[in-house]
């Protein structure tokens, strides 16, 4: 995969750490994403994934640390704008408008790009349906490419497991994100999911260029899918390199994998 002229990875943590009380939930995370890369962030329950996923994202505020984005800091910036800055995000359990439509949930994910004035849409001025035109259209072309195009009009709470799940993804890149962040998107899923969802996800690599950071327990996943990991274990790096390599570390064997 090419990296950014400069050298600068699209995603830098330094040092990263949060303490909620006494507990030190990450403590000193350094990691490097290199552009269009599928990195992998894995550990055990508890081991702190989702805390660094909250800090990336601006739920949490770190306590030390920094978060860069293709080289600009956007430590303890707001969720809304570190989304435009450029990440955005799916979680484990789906978060989609389970009583909207298909085409509207991708649509919400568009609002970054609405360029007319509440007055406009309120008085239904003319920018505001050359507005909307343009979305709709965009939307669709986004649910075609992920083969969503005959559930447009579907309500999302009606679609099965693994279309919901590919909804999620598709309102995601539609914030036009530079990095994408995935938390246990096998998760609920069974194994003809799971390999569809692989594909998914090579396939939104390579369509968008997309550079993607996943946290995930399904193994035969991460083995087939992400190229570099980093092991988590008490909030601290255990491990960190190709996937290969990190897989077959006796250390994780020990800690994650068993024995």
């Amino acid at each position: 995969m090419s990296e950014n002229a400069n050298n600068t990875p699209v995603l830098e943590l330094l040092e990263l750490s949060i303490q909620f009380g006494g507990l030190h939930a990450v403590d000193g995370l350094n990691l490097r994403i290199k552009k269009g890369c599928l990195y992998g962030l894995i550990g055990p329950n508890g081991a702190g994934k989702t805390t660094v996923f909250n800090m990336i994202t601006g739920v949490y505020k770190p306590t030390a640390g920094s978060v860069l984005l293709n080289g600009k800091n956007i430590t303890g910036k707001s969720p809304v704008e570190i989304n435009k800055a450029g990440i955005a995000r799916t979680f484990q359990n789906i978060r989609l408008f389970k009583a909207m439509s298909v085409l509207d949930n991708v649509k919400a994910g568009l609002h970054n790009e609405t360029k007319y004035t509440a007055i406009e849409g309120v008085l239904r001025l003319p920018r505001y349906f050359r507005e909307e035109k343009r979305v709709n259209e965009k939307a669709r072309e986004l649910l075609k490419v992920f083969g969503l195009e005959d559930n447009i009009n579907s309500i999302a709470a009606n679609l099965p497991y693994g279309k919901q799940r590919k909804l999620e993804i598709a309102r995601a890149l539609a914030t036009d994100p530079k990095l994408l962040l995935l938390d246990e998107p096998a998760a609920g899923m069974n194994p003809n999911e799971t390999a569809e969802l692989m594909e998914t996800i090579r396939f939104v690599r390579e369509q968008f260029n997309m550079t993607i950071l996943l946290i995930e327990h399904d193994m035969k996943l991460v083995s087939g899918i992400c190229e570099e990991l980093t092991v988590l274990n008490f909030g601290q790096e255990l491990a960190q390199g190709e996937t290969a390599a990190v897989l077959k570390d006796p250390k994780v064997i020990t800690a994650y994998l068993g024995e």
